[in-house]
């Protein structure tokens, strides 16, 4: 029976031919000289309509480790998230962009993160960006939704839209699911009772494609959203055991 790998990177794209195998290529390169045990690398095909599909597809057929699966149509970043979380094998998720903005060296330092900390089972290692490579009017809207994310939710990151992520399977699936959830993860994971770890990281200039955010628009969903999470965390309730049944069922 074959082993499990020890990690899973998922990686949501629509829309990014091109981009896809020197991305794929760099993944390899900074994994395969560390984890000896095995990782697995989960493309998500969010109903794109260039030559993504086939690109993927290419490369797949070449290489065992790249598993691919895609959405009939583009349901958002999120949820093509969950579905390679769903697909993944490995007991330890990592998200990443698919625009090649996040440099997968620095999974490295996610990991080492997570090596040197102590009780890591429901911890969120993500990462913190430390120079923004994008237009000034994206790096001002992004400083203020983080800054309004951290005074509303309380999730004490600077940073909580970043794509770099790592964290265990289990711990994600018990997360509440919906169109949003990739910048809501940290305060979503402090209301499982669990702690948020900021990591530093680079960010580099998007080389090729677009993006497919608008300011305004993402501006004006992303406030319903963050309405529905302080709904969720002010509603929400961790209770403390302090008796169990300890009999054994038969």
């Amino acid at each position: 029976m074959p082993v499990p790998p020890s990690l899973s990177v998922i990686v949501p794209v629509r829309n990014e031919a091109g981009n896809i195998a020197p991305l794929i290529a760099e993944i390899h390169a900074a994994l395969r000289p560390v984890l000896k045990d095995g990782y697995e690398i989960i493309y998500v095909d969010d109903g794109s309509n260039d030559g993504t599909a086939a690109e993927l597809t290419a490369i797949a057929a070449a290489d065992p480790v790249l598993r691919v699966f895609g959405h009939r149509r583009s349901c958002g970043q999120s949820q093509a998230t969950i579905t390679g979380v769903l697909a993944a094998r490995g007991v330890w998720i990592a998200t990443m962009d698919g625009d090649g903005q996040n440099d997968p060296a620095d999974l490295i330092s996610l990991l080492a993160a997570r090596d040197g900390a102590g009780d890591e089972a429901r911890v969120l290692f993500i990462g913190r960006r430390r120079a923004r490579h994008d237009g000034l009017a994206r790096v001002i809207a992004s400083r203020i939704a983080n800054a309004v994310r951290r005074t509303l939710l309380g999730d004490g990151v600077a940073d909580s839209g970043s794509g770099l992520k790592l964290l265990q399977r289990e711990l994600f699936l018990a997360l509440p699911r919906f169109n949003a959830l990739h910048r809501f993860t940290p305060a979503l994971v402090r209301r499982a009772g669990g702690r948020v770890v900021s990591v530093p990281i680079g960010h580099r200039p998007r080389l090729r494609g677009t993006s497919k955010y608008g300011i305004v628009g993402r501006g004006l969903i992303g406030v319903a959203d963050l309405l529905g999470v302080f709904w969720l965390i002010r509603r929400h309730t961790q209770p403390v055991l302090d008796r169990t049944d300890e009999r054994t069922k038969p």
